[in-house]
């Protein structure tokens, strides 16, 4: 972001008084000392001088951020990421009390400068390329503010003269040494580096994927707009003890890899750096991004130097020679590469180790090292696959080793939506993540850059249809890593065909899945591939099985060594498919599916097997499966047909009958077994269209208990539903929410839910950072000890807020902070013991209470609004009347367990408006004249009754009078044993019956037709 539209978003009225909160207030005093001041005294939340503390930091951070966010225009970046970036940017301004310098020399530093001494003293990982611009541009701007302040203070000027003095001397002779170094070139040396830094960052500026042609699918896609930033982990140094692998400092403790931006690899200080990445890791995008910021920055001049492309020439280049060998068209003014050389100003990006032949690397190693022993001071980097060298290669010569790990869910995310993009696809983007998120074989493939890449054409060339044939994903994945990407880009390297690797390859991983393994010894993969040798004599040309397996590591891009004499493929389905496919060419497909069958990591083989096998293998592989009748090998043959283009129709039908008891589920107890069949359903589960209300509500329960083991994948499931308009749909995607990434979960599934009816139930403080970015929600269950006023601040409009329900809350104390909900109607309390303040209420519109296990009624008395009333807890007094509002127009009333103990239900007459009254788990049985106070109620059309009187008070039944005026009566914890032969008579007119069993209860409504001839009766199954 640049600081201009910064500045429309984030004006100095708001960023001035915030970051001037930062420092102590300069006191009284002349201000003649010329000693300058440590950073750490001016700080305001450090010393004896502290007035801020980390939380008042933390806040400033976020008024910061929101008025960024509030401001015109786009959001600089998502809206579910401002928490993290306010947690960063608060680390960031907190970083100032340690950092080892004085005022003047920040000043001298610079405010571009001193931002990166601060983010590099407080990293801030895990943000996306457009967070992270967004907390480098606001650190640089608040910087800027910061030293401005700085020069304000009166001891700074003084000091200032002081050190302009002292410096004088130093600076003159720096001043001759410069003109000395520089000849008189120089104008002419600038005016080629203008032309030459244009020429770098529009010959990198576009990114080139390799090995795919498909039909429409871009083969060159913008930098700025398909750069994707990824992490980068560097291990610090380290001792080894034991000999089990455990790395440890010197004091004994753990060690973990240093984490961060792939981009900033030179940052702290390393000017020379090993880059090691799997291929498609996106090595060769760094560099160029590398080049392409830094000529825009004008700091460093980027030279670019494939080595696959150096090589050819047979002898590696001076730096005379740099641009020539690359096929740069410009001619610099001679000696202008070893004048930039000389004064360090230069970024020498070397890429390709790997990419040139063994003997090769030997000059290239000793090329580079001479270079940087002729022209120190310059930053170096070189990338490689990961096993093309030793460990420590460079270390001698000062470089830092980092790696490429696999791309992280989010990263993948943003990979797809920027293809898209560039692709001018967007329409795309969508069903394919979905995709991804609920096929494993797809998702474990997208790991890298080019992987991705891959997907995202093959996706696209479908039309949305991907997989149609797994099998072609795969072949065009391995035709690409195996062949076709070396070719395409020129590499040199051993003769070995396509064919003849997958041979050999496929051997190997048919050993591995039969050992039930992912991973081998060198040597035994050594010696698989000896006896394998002379069958294939293509391979066995190239040498022994030593430089065999050597050329595989080196150049298949499928096998790695993970660690010193450990292989294995660089994805486990590579694994699987060829493993799979070398069953089938053997003709072990029916064994290999016998012996897969009961171990669930074999899933994905045998469906691959499936997939490979000849129509008559098929058939036996699919019997084989279901002979089990077991659901989690019915689901998985029933996965298989996908693949299974050719099959006998009986063989078919058999499977799809059988799956079709399963999917979809119609109850919650055939959802809940269902899930057990584990992750492989999320695959199978069907959804929205064509399905019932009960169905879907089924598919969401199955999805929402494997989001607990598989979230990604799940999350792609319920974001279908996500727009389904039944309630108990709604309430299951709303209930499933803690099982997730409360940010993420909101942003794809519940921000677009429809609110009616639906109450959203908040547990963590984690959450409010998601309820500060999605719509507001009009009925919130707020549960545990949280406070108030925290739970207020994050709801972007607390205006909108019609229902709280506050549960198991020891910390709500003053109900008075309610009155931050001007438009609150219902309040339901449970397990809030020390609330307090029931009459600050009524000055809300509030129509609905309901508590239960509250110390405190102290003015309920005076809530005059209410409508509704329920009560789970003892009322003081003799009467209803001395407890409740007399005066309120209550409608429904509900007395629960020990409501009625002192009061029974005299007084029940003051509210004759009531139309509902809902008796629970009475522990008291209503008498008579209790009776009498609801045979006098004159609106009183229906009467909830709780199980509890027919179990337990047979007897007060027989005192109840007949009530004419009953419309509708409710039967509440059922049995269905009851004998409800004495209500009929007592009801002689109502209309409609509800029956609600206790849990795990079930009867049928017949039962009890014949006591209710002229009433509806409805069974609600609990």
């Amino acid at each position: 972001m640049d600081p201009a539209v910064l500045g429309t978003r984030l004006a100095s009225s708001v960023l001035v008084p915030a970051l001037r909160r930062l420092f102590v207030q300069e006191g009284p005093g002349a201000g003649l000392t010329d000693r300058a001041v440590r950073l750490s005294s001016l700080v305001s939340f450090r010393g004896e001088k502290r007035t801020l503390t980390d939380r008042d930091v933390e806040r400033l951070a976020r008024k910061l951020v929101g008025a960024a966010l509030e401001g015109p225009g786009e959001p600089p970046f998502p809206y579910d990421e401002s928490e993290a970036v306010v947690l960063a940017l608060a680390r960031t301004l907190h970083s100032l009390g340690d950092l080892d310098m004085d005022d003047v020399q920040a000043v001298r530093l610079g405010h571009r400068e001193l931002a990166r001494t601060l983010r590099r003293a407080a990293p801030a990982l895990g943000l996306s390329t457009d967070a992270d611009l967004f907390l480098a541009t606001l650190t640089e701007w608040a910087c800027l503010h910061i030293l401005h302040f700085f020069t304000q203070r009166s001891p700074f000027v003084a000091r200032t003269l002081v050190e302009q003095s002292r410096d004088l001397a130093q600076l003159l002779a720096r001043t001759d040494e410069l003109i000395r170094r520089l000849p008189p070139a120089g104008a002419r040396d600038g005016a080629f580096e203008e032309r030459y830094l244009r020429y770098v960052a529009q010959r990198h500026r576009h990114l080139t994927i390799y090995g795919i042609d498909l039909r429409d699918a871009p083969d060159r896609w913008p930098l700025e707009v398909a750069y994707l930033s990824l992490e980068a982990t560097a291990a610090a140094p380290q001792h080894s003890f034991g000999g089990l692998g455990d790395t440890f400092d010197d004091d004994g403790r753990g060690t973990m890899p240093e984490r961060l931006r792939a981009e900033d690899a030179f940052e702290q200080g390393h000017d020379r750096v090993l880059l090691r990445g799997e291929a498609g890791s996106g090595k060769t995008t760094l560099v160029q991004w590398l080049a392409v910021t830094a000529a825009a920055a004008r700091d460093r001049i980027p030279f670019v130097l494939p080595l696959r492309t150096l090589i050819r020439a047979g002898q590696l280049p001076a730096p005379a020679a740099f641009l020539s060998a690359v096929g740069c068209p410009l001619t610099a003014p001679d000696g202008w590469a070893e004048r930039v050389l000389d004064a360090g100003r230069a970024l020498v990006l070397v890429d390709g180790l790997d990419e040139i032949a063994t003997v090769d690397r030997h000059r290239a190693r000793d090329w580079l090292t001479g270079l940087i022993a002729a022209h120190p001071g310059n930053r170096w980097l070189l990338t490689s696959r990961p096993t093309a060298v030793r460990p420590g290669y460079l270390a001698d010569q000062g470089f830092r080793e980092l790696l490429l790990p696999p791309m992280r869910a989010a990263d993948v995310t943003t990979f797809v939506e920027r293809w898209h993009t560039a692709a001018d696809a967007a329409a795309y983007a969508p069903p394919l993540l979905d995709a991804l998120r609920t096929k494993r074989d797809l998702a474990r493939l997208a790991t890298n850059p080019l992987m991705c890449g891959l997907i995202c054409a093959l996706h696209r060339e479908r039309h949305s249809y991907l997989p149609t044939d797994r099998v072609e994903l795969y072949d065009a994945a391995l035709s690409m890593l195996l062949t076709r990407r070396d070719r395409e880009r020129g590499t040199a390297g051993p003769e070995l065909g396509e064919a003849v690797q997958l041979e050999l390859l496929q051997h190997l991983a048919y050993a591995l899945i039969l050992s039930g393994r992912s991973e081998m010894s060198r040597d035994n993969a050594t010696a698989l591939l000896e006896r394998r040798l002379p069958a294939v004599a293509a391979a066995a040309a190239l040498g022994d099985a030593t430089t065999v397996l050597a050329t595989l590591l080196l150049r298949s891009g499928l096998l790695r060594q993970p660690a010193e004499g450990v292989v294995d493929f660089v994805h486990r389905t590579f694994q699987d498919y060829l493993g799979a496919r070398y069953a089938v060419d053997e003709g072990h497909a029916l064994p290999f599916v016998q012996n897969l069958a009961d171990d669930p990591s074999g899933e994905d083989a045998i469906r691959l097997a499936v997939a490979h096998a000849r129509p008559a293998e098929r058939d036996a592989m699919l019997r084989e499966l279901l002979s089990h009748d077991r659901p989690r090998l019915t689901l998985l043959a029933l996965a298989c047909l996908e693949h299974a283009t050719t099959l006998a129709p009986s063989v078919r039908t058999h499977v799809e009958d059988r799956a079709a008891r399963l999917i979809p589920p119609r109850t919650a107890d055939d959802a809940k077994a269902l899930a057990e069949a584990g992750p492989l359903v999320l695959e199978l589960l069907p959804g929205p269209d064509g399905l019932t209300d009960e169905e879907a509500h089924g598919v969401a329960i199955t999805a929402s208990i494997l989001g607990a083991t598989e979230p990604a994948g799940a999350l792609g499931v319920l974001r279908r539903l996500r727009a389904h308009p039944s309630l108990d749909v709604r309430r299951q995607l709303a209930g499933t929410w803690p099982r997730f990434n409360p940010v993420e979960y909101a942003a794809e599934v519940l921000d677009h839910l429809g609110r009616t009816d639906l109450v959203l139930r908040i547990e963590t403080t984690e959450q409010y950072a998601a309820l500060r970015r999605m719509r507001p929600w009009h009925e919130l269950t707020l549960h545990g000890p949280h406070r108030l006023a925290d739970f207020a601040a994050a709801l972007p409009d607390r205006a909108a807020v019609t229902l709280l329900d506050l549960r198991d809350n020891a910390e709500l104390r003053d109900l008075g902070a309610l009155t931050a909900f001007p438009a609150l109607g219902g309040l339901w309390m449970s397990d809030c013991p020390n609330a307090t303040g029931l009459g600050r209420l009524a000055e809300l519109p509030l129509t609905d209470l309901a508590f239960s296990r509250t110390a405190d009624l102290t003015g309920l008395t005076g809530l005059r609004k209410l409508k509704r009333l329920s009560l789970d807890q003892e009322l003081p007094g003799d009467s209803l009347a001395d407890g409740l509002p007399v005066e309120a127009p209550l409608e429904f009333l509900f007395l629960g367990r020990g409501t009625t103990d002192r009061t029974g239900l005299r007084g029940l007459h003051h509210w004759p408006t009531l139309t509902t009254l809902s008796l629970g788990r009475l522990t008291t049985a209503p008498t008579a004249s209790d009776w009498e106070y609801v045979a006098e109620l004159p609106a009183l059309t229906h009467l909830y009754l709780n199980g509890v009187l027919l179990h337990d008070h047979p007897a007060s039944l027989t005192t109840l009078p007949a009530l004419p005026r009953i419309e509708v009566l409710r039967l509440a914890s059922l049995h269905g044993t009851e004998d409800l032969s004495a209500l009929p008579a007592r009801f002689p007119y109502v209309r409609h019956v509800v029956l609600q069993t206790a849990p795990g209860r079930t009867f049928p409504a017949d039962r009890y037709a014949p006591l209710f001839p002229d009433a509806e009766i409805t069974i609600d199954q609990r």
